[in-house]
This record gives C-alpha cells, structure tokens and sequence, in this order.
C-alpha cells in the first residue's frame, strides 16, 4: 500500500456529513517571547506520562523521507535535515540514547519499518485507520490545519459561513478543503483552481475575496517573498479530523510498546521544558494556528 504525506491526504474524498469542531489545538506561549504564540500541543499537563523503561532502549534508527522541506530533506552536503529531523535528534537527547537518521524514499518507508531496516518513521506521515493497520503511531505531534488567508487591506475578523456569504473563496480542486467549504460554507462562492499556485496568485492578484488551504504551506508562503507581502491569516485553524487528518506521529514497527511509550514521554518532556515550542518557531515564524 502506497502512503502519502499528511498534505497529500488531504485530496482524499472528505466525508458528505461535517463532525462536530473539536477544540483547537493548545496555544503554548514560546519561552523567550513576551507575548504568547499559537504553538501547537497535544499534551495535557495534568496527564504527565511515566517515564517508561529505557533500559532495552539503546539506538534509535529513524528513517525519514528524502524530499518534503522543510519537514525532511537533504542538506547541501547530503545530510538529512529540517523540523523533524532536528525533533527525532531532540528526542534521543532527551532520552540519552545514540540515535541516527536515514533518508529514504516514501513510498519505502513502512515497508523498511516491517522488515527491521529502522525503528521508526519520522516522516509526516498522517496517522489514519489504514496506516494503523500497517504500524503503531506515537501521540500526534503536529497537524495540518487549514485556514483562511486575505489580502492585508482587507478588514475581516468573523470568518463564520453567515459572514462569508457571497464571498469568492478560493480553493483547490478535488481536495478536502474543497470538500470542507462545499459542506459547510454553501453560500460562498467557491472557485476552483487546479494547483495551490494558482489558488494564492488569484488572491495576491486580488481576483477573488479569500483563500482557504493547508496552513503549514500558506505559512511558507506568506513568509516568504512569493506572497508579495500581500496577505494574512483570518479567523481558524480548522482542524476536523474527518477532513484534515488525526494528527502527525511517528511509526513504529506493530507490537513495538517499549519504543511507542519512549517517544510520548520524551516529547512531553520536550514540550513541557519548551524545546519543542523553539523548534516550532525557528521553522515557522508565522504560525499555522
């Protein structure tokens, strides 16, 4: 079975009956800034994980993807590198065990977990019912949500249906934000574009009133020098599972506890002492949430 990133999923059919909102993400204030930044965490802190029995854990081999930046990539000395990298590094620190990273390509990689060439897969990969019947997942450690984006001049602060009646909303076609805005936001007028390029050049160009996609790319986007410095983020995340995924964990082999259990406790700990919140700000000045 091929897998694909946790944003490719998002072109799979979404479901013709919209699931009630689960509460967005918790907003961790950063540790060195004075006001607080929507970081995203999944960890209750009054749910503290036991530490679990290290002794059996010595190496951690991770196998990550070759091409999706800046998530997992090559360096220009070939190395791997981007945020999970440098997060699956943090997590032998903090566990104090050896650990190295291996590229490889996607479409490979829970077939190498299977046959023991890694311990785990820390590639993006979306947890979903037909990845869990291939692997065990560790506690989600990010999500792609989806939000809107208008140009700078516009005042908009209520992005509910009722307010966004009339309004062009641009969007890609055939994916589940397509799919989201056609169940829930029925009196937009939606247009369709066939590549998100196209999506975030008809807003810059001012063609249509709003932009509806996967955050973490229109994150990339609206801080970097394609966007002109055209737009902003309004109103969200949106983060319906049924739509947009569970969540982003790491695979290990079906079966593998003892691992499982190691790497939820150490990204609590890595959240808890804030590492995890300067990781996440050093990739995205511009959160997604």
């Amino acid at each position: 079975m091929t897998v694909a990133p946790a944003i490719a999923q998002n072109r799979q059919p979404a479901p013709a009956t919209p699931p009630p909102t689960p509460p967005a993400p918790q907003a961790q204030p950063a540790p060195s800034a004075g006001a607080p930044v929507a970081i995203p965490g999944f960890w209750d802190p009054k749910r503290r994980p036991e530490r679990p029995d290290l002794q059996r854990i010595t190496v951690i081999r991770f196998l990550t993807e070759v091409d999706y930046p800046p998530f997992n990539y090559a360096g220009p000395d070939g190395s791997p590198i981007g945020f999970n990298v440098d997060l699956a590094r943090l997590i032998c620190e903090e566990l104090k065990v050896q650990c190295t990273v291996q590229m490889r390509r996607f479409d490979t990689l829970i077939t190498a977990l299977a046959e023991n060439r890694g311990d785990a897969v820390m590639a993006s990969i979306a947890v979903t019912p037909d990845m869990r019947r291939l692997a065990d997942f560790s506690d989600p450690y990010y999500r792609t949500p989806a939000r809107f984006v208008t140009r700078r001049d516009v005042v908009l602060n209520d992005v509910r249906p009722e307010r966004l009646e009339g309004k062009e909303i641009a969007v890609v076609a055939g994916t589940a934000h397509e799919a989201y805005l056609k169940s829930l936001f029925t009196e937009a007028d939606l247009r369709s574009y066939p590549s998100s390029e196209q999506a975030r050049e008809a807003l810059r160009r001012g063609d249509v009133d709003l932009l509806f996609g996967d955050a973490i790319s229109l994150a990339f986007w609206l801080n970097g020098t394609d966007s002109q410095n055209c737009c902003a983020f309004r109103g969200g995340p949106f983060i319906e599972s049924r739509y947009f995924g569970e969540g982003i964990g790491i695979a290990v082999k079906r079966g593998n506890d003892t691992l499982r259990l190691a790497l939820n406790w150490s990204l609590f700990r890595l959240w808890e002492k804030g590492r995890f919140s300067d990781l996440w700000l050093r990739y995205f000045p511009i959160s997604p949430f």
